[in-house]
């Protein structure tokens, strides 16, 4: 099995569900205190005690792990911090944002999904390029960030974070996948325009490297055990050491649970047999299982020993992912629909996955994903970011990768080798070398985008799978 891989007894109060076979001790594991034996608990008072004692240390271990991650976010955005250090740099050049646009881009074919870019320009010749990217709502991203025009024009690049602040609370209309999203475009645009500005990567401005290299891994998939296990034994052979499937099987657009979790469970032994024991499994079930096909999943996939299960639970209800937590002993992640530190904070807290994942163009850009990781490093959770999109995207989440203490790995759709992202971009992509990537050593993000072929590529209407049970009921996807 995988290193990290523990097979043993579940252990602390993260799992609050499980139940000790000692009657005397359920009802204190119930209430999220540590499993006892009978003869620690004799008499009431000796239960008040330890229940006050208890909640003491988990008031002092919440205060100083929320104490931890305060400290560490005003290294950050403090007024002495990494950014005003970086923006007062930049003063002399006295730069101005000029004009902003955005670019809808279709990756060509049938229905297939379109890419949302945001070019801010600005009076010294400098240009910003971020991503804002939403599936199938890229028209309405587009008219979000192209809303933040009128704010911008006229203002100074350099002041990241006041913008950032500014684009958020202003509007008073807050928060969601769209609006956050048009803000991660604009502010990854922001940090390319200050990198270039100042000579530097970006990473280098929020710290300097943390690791010489970042763990990455790409996507297989198949249509039978075989395929898959055929595709997964490629990757491995072309130097990946790590790689996500969905494993869950649909027909056409129906998914119907006892089949599906059966069949996804017989991909994933396929694929543990073609690689082996060290290769990394992540699998991604994406939000399409019911909680009762979750917990038949992680329970019956524990033998082969996955690196993580992301997206089991809908990110509506924090304790279905509670109650997923209790019933298995598979490493779990999420994040890539939340957005903003608020969106992860009760996740952290609760220890509720092993695994963060925001997406920087959704969770609202490079700076919030750093404090998002920040977060979550206080209360020692890994950063694996959420990333099925262009190099830009790619990149963003690299200059975070890199520079982030409690990062683990990160997702990539392409593996730099498509002639369609290199026809539109240029500059220079990320570097990949056996398995994973090397810093970035351009000025800013590093890439920029060729408006001529962008325009090559316009728009076209964009439609999800539509999902359905057997009955025709709707289903999660």
């Amino acid at each position: 099995m995988p290193s990290h891989y523990d097979p043993g007894p579940l252990k602390g109060a993260a799992f609050p569900s499980q139940k000790s076979s000692d009657a005397s001790a359920c009802s204190v594991y119930e209430c999220g205190l540590p499993q006892l034996h009978t003869a620690q608990v004799r008499r009431p008072n000796d239960m008040l005690h330890l229940m006050a004692e208890t909640y003491s240390m988990t008031r002092r271990s919440l205060f100083q792990s929320t104490a931890k991650a305060a400290a560490a976010l005003s290294l950050l955005t403090g007024p002495e911090g990494l950014l005003a250090a970086a923006r007062e740099k930049a003063k002399p050049l006295n730069l101005k944002i000029t004009d902003l646009k955005t670019f809808i881009i279709n990756k060509g074919g049938n229905n297939a999904n379109n890419y949302v870019f945001v070019k801010i320009y600005t009076n010294q010749g400098i240009t910003g390029l971020g991503e804002g990217s939403v599936t199938s709502k890229a028209a309405t991203v587009a008219a979000a960030i192209d809303e933040h025009k009128r704010y911008l024009v006229g203002r100074d690049p350099a002041d990241i974070e006041m913008h950032w602040q500014a684009m958020y609370r202003w509007p008073r209309w807050r928060g969601g996948p769209i609006l956050n999203s048009a803000i991660s475009a604009v502010e990854i645009a922001l940090w390319d325009i200050l990198g270039q500005a100042l000579g530097q990567p970006i990473w280098k401005l929020l710290g300097g490297k943390a690791r010489d290299r970042v763990q990455m891994y790409v996507h297989a998939g198949g249509n039978t055990p075989q395929e898959y296990a055929k595709n997964w034994l490629q990757a491995k052979q072309d130097g990946w050491t790590g790689c996500k499937a969905g494993f869950i099987t649909t027909q056409g657009d129906v998914i119907e649970p006892i089949r599906s979790v059966r069949e996804g469970i017989a991909n994933l032994k396929a694929v543990r047999q073609a690689v082996g024991e060290d290769f990394r499994i992540c699998i991604d079930l994406h939000g399409k299982t019911t909680p009762a096909m979750a917990v038949d999943f992680c329970r019956r996939a524990e033998e082969c020993g996955p690196f993580f299960v992301e997206e089991a639970t809908q990110i509506e209800d924090l304790d279905e992912l509670a109650l997923l937590r209790g019933k298995t002993r598979i490493p779990l992640a999420t994040g890539e629909r939340l957005t903003t530190k608020y969106g992860f904070s009760q996740i952290c807290q609760r220890h509720l996955v092993d695994y963060i994942q925001p997406d920087v163009i959704h969770c609202g850009g490079i700076l919030e994903m750093k404090k998002i990781a920040t977060i979550a490093e206080a209360y020692r959770i890994e950063l694996a970011p959420h990333n099925p999109q262009s190099d830009v995207s790619t990149l963003a989440s690299l200059h975070v990768d890199f520079c982030t203490p409690n990062f683990a790995i990160q997702e990539i759709t392409h593996r730099g080798n498509e002639q369609y992202w290199k026809d539109l971009f240029f500059g220079g992509g990320p570097t990949y070398e056996k398995g994973f990537a090397l810093p970035p050593d351009r000025p800013g993000l590093g890439i920029d985008m060729d408006e001529k072929v962008a325009a090559l590529r316009p728009y076209q209407p964009h439609t999800r799978q539509q999902l359905r049970f057997p009955d025709g009921g709707i289903a999660d996807h």
